[in-house]
């Protein structure tokens, strides 16, 4: 009868055990410097992100990674779920950065303010994803999909974007969204935004050393690209028209072209991929066009945003450097890689075998 009461006993205490880390690994879910998002609470985001395709769409306009439904019953994808702990992990650690640094403490303002720039952020994103994809709209609004977020999810996200916003405000080398700041920036740099007029030249890989050869003996922009080009711009001296800082193409024309002289093919080709094979893609501005910084405005903002979002990624890196970070393994992985400290998705079987695989390819400029 002892033997039964000890037997009884233990399986008592097995269940009170097993019961006890239930608990414990329903409450696993992320720690960053002693703050926690418990893993009930990360799972009813998921949950919520599952459920909202608006959701799902600007999110992954952000991060471009499933964050549909995963395999096997889970609520979603290894990949998104990592992506999501890591953004909520961002959140959590610059926020606590700011607040104990900084001394951040945001007003009703300055939150309104950074929920109007979450779902502008949000809009951007989405609208830049549709033009380069051709993918379809996202549903509904950003606003509408933050609303959708359960109140703790959405009170972060706010909350870290105006810790976002707060940090980078602090940055000694930030250039202040203003349009004072912005107009003597412009002022600095107003050759960065002149209109300009190219002309391309497509030459095929067994050409490439014959129109090198005519380039150094002093041939024309319009005598290299009617000889060697491939190109239907051929015809017209390679001329591929003139691009303003409006223009969506802007900034990928100008990084073409930032390291040569007025009407002179570089040395150097890009690459471009035709139909398969790799041709050599030389481009020439032809003309500048000097503009007004009202003429300029969207593509000084451009380029101040993403400077500012560098320098602050920068810091958000030292910042994650030195934080205490824990990720419950069943959402994904904190570890370091080229890229910095980040959650990693954990490992899938794939869904089909490496025969399947394709290699990932850059693209050139479309010049048309």
């Amino acid at each position: 009868m002892d033997e039964v009461r000890r037997l009884v006993a233990f399986l008592v205490i097995a269940l009170l055990g097993a019961a006890a880390f239930g608990l414990s690994s329903a409450s696993s879910g992320l720690s960053v410097n002693g703050t926690t998002v418990s893993g009930n609470a990360f799972r009813s985001e998921l949950a919520a992100i599952n459920a909202s395709p608006g959701m799902q769409c600007y999110l992954h306009a952000l991060n471009p990674v499933s964050f549909g439904s995963g395999g096997g019953g889970d609520t979603m994808s290894a990949a998104g779920a990592a992506s999501w702990a890591n953004f909520r992990v961002e959140g959590v650690a610059l926020t606590k950065f700011v607040t104990a640094h900084l001394k951040f403490d945001p007003t009703k303002q300055a939150l309104a303010a950074a929920k109007a720039s979450l779902e502008s952020e949000m809009t951007d994103a989405a609208a830049a994803e549709v033009s380069a994809d051709n993918t379809k709209p996202c549903t509904g609004t950003a606003a509408q999909a933050v609303a959708a977020m359960p109140l703790e999810m959405q009170q972060a996200q706010i909350v870290a974007q105006a810790a976002s916003l707060y940090l980078v405000s602090k940055l000694s080398r930030t250039v202040p969204l203003t349009t004072k700041s912005m107009e003597a920036y412009f002022a600095s740099h107003s050759a960065d935004y002149d209109t300009l007029c190219v002309s391309i030249a497509v030459v095929s890989p067994s050409r490439v050393t014959g129109f090198q050869a005519a380039q150094a003996s002093g041939a024309s922009v319009a005598s290299l690209a009617k000889h060697f080009s491939i190109d239907p711009s051929a015809k017209t001296g390679g001329a591929a028209g003139c691009y303003a800082p409006s223009s969506q193409d802007y900034a990928d024309v100008r990084a073409d072209v930032s390291t040569t002289a007025l009407n002179t093919f570089p040395t150097k080709p890009l690459q471009i991929d035709d139909n398969g094979a790799t041709d050599a893609l030389f481009v020439a501005v032809t003309k500048r066009t000097v503009n007004t910084y009202e003429q300029a405005a969207a593509a000084v903002l451009s380029d101040l945003q993403s400077s500012n979002a560098s320098l602050a990624r920068t810091e958000e890196a030292t910042i994650l450097y030195e934080s205490a970070i824990s990720v419950d393994p069943a959402f994904g992985q904190w570890i370091l890689n080229s890229a910095g400290p980040t959650t990693a998705a954990n490992a899938v079987p794939p869904k089909t075998d490496v025969k399947g695989a394709k290699f990932l390819t850059t693209t050139a400029t479309n010049y048309q």
